[in-house]
């Protein structure tokens, strides 16, 4: 499966920029850096001033996606609103905004089934 604004929550997150766009702790809004490690709960981003831990639940991420991914980045869906936007090496860049909710699970298992997880 490739990587597009529709199919993010199915992809692995480590090494995605990334940017907390609101969120349940207002003292969260605003973190942006790279995502360095996931866990079922939470995201590790790593900013210049060190990493932060932050809960997926109650937190919407927007991801920044860049090049073939972008450049097929259509209308907003269900699970993202994309922005296309010119990166600064002039490559095509995505922005895809994802609710922190729709990533809760284990990294593995979400990405195995496509980030369509069903309740058993």
């Amino acid at each position: 499966m490739t990587l597009s604004p529709e199919t993010l929550p199915g992809h692995e997150l480590i090494g995605l920029q990334v940017r907390v766009t609101s969120s349940t702790d207002p003292s969260r809004v605003g973190i942006e850096g790279r995502v360095v490690d996931e866990t079922k709960h939470t995201l590790l981003i790593e900013r210049d001033s060190g990493e932060v831990r932050v809960p997926k639940a109650g937190t919407k991420f927007e991801f920044v996606i860049t090049d073939e991914a972008a450049a097929s980045a259509k209308g907003a869906g269900t699970v993202a609103q994309p922005a296309v936007s010119a990166g600064s090496a002039g490559e095509a860049t995505a922005s895809v905004t994802v609710d922190g909710r729709r990533l809760l699970s284990r990294p593995a298992r979400r990405t195995v089934s496509g980030g369509r997880l069903q309740w058993r």
